[in-house]
């Protein structure tokens, strides 16, 4: 893809995709996330042809400047849109599909420091929420969305919507029709409390046989009594 083509389609995607967005002038001049892109072409054509410091010295300048760090190594495709992107991080083995969405204070992070590949994959046509963070390299599949604040540390599948710490799965969604569909997650918290409350009511019976036998005890005594008076 030519480098004008590439930048004809990082506007249409955010005029696309941004509703506040009113015109080509304003995304040029007044859109980190598409600044933060052109940088990153530059600085990832530079690392692929091994030239020394400059790429991570570019990169470090478009962060001071972005808000968001993207390393040259990243494996970014076609599409990409960063709405607001303050914050945003994206590691050196990440792998970004095409037509994803990343919302501000998203991490594409490591859990490890060995080398290697040690970031996530996103597939085509992800959404990731504002503020979440998806680390080590665990794949996301297509079409899925990461809400908000969600840390996810494996590997999710294609269609799926995501939330929670840890993040975990509580929909899917059918990819001919667009439907949603609950996925019921065990809650381990739930199931201790409704225990509980069962061993509460099974106490509780017991002590209401208790006291009930303890009362015809107590009649049976009393009459007696009566007898030998």
């Amino acid at each position: 893809m030519s480098i004008l083509r590439a930048l004809r389609q990082d506007i249409r995607v955010t005029l696309e995709r941004d509703p506040a967005a009113r015109n080509v002038i304003e995304i040029i001049l007044a859109y980190p996330g598409v600044h933060a892109i052109w940088f990153y072409r530059l600085t990832h054509a530079l690392w692929q042809a091994d030239v020394p410091v400059v790429p991570r010295f570019i990169s470090h300048l478009a962060r001071f400047l972005t808000g968001i760090e993207i390393h040259p190594g990243a494996k970014l495709g076609p599409g990409l849109f960063i709405d607001h992107g303050m914050g945003v991080v994206i590691g050196e083995t990440a792998e970004i599909g095409k037509d994803v969405t990343l919302y501000q204070g998203v991490t594409l992070g490591a859990q490890t420091r060995h080398t290697g590949k040690r970031h996530p994959t996103l597939s085509d046509n992800v959404v990731v929420g504002a503020g979440a963070k998806i680390l080590g390299p665990v794949t996301i599949g297509e079409d899925c969305v990461i809400g908000a604040g969600a840390v996810v540390v494996n590997d999710v599948p294609a269609h799926a919507t995501v939330v929670g710490v840890p993040g975990h799965v509580v929909a899917m969604r059918d990819p001919h029709t667009g439907e949603s569909a609950r996925v019921v997650q065990p809650d381990p918290m739930a199931e201790a409390l409704y225990a509980l409350q069962k061993r509460v009511v099974d106490l509780e019976a017991r002590l209401a046989r208790f006291e009930k036998d303890g009362a015809s005890a107590e009649h049976e005594e009393a009459l007696e009594r009566c007898r030998d008076a």
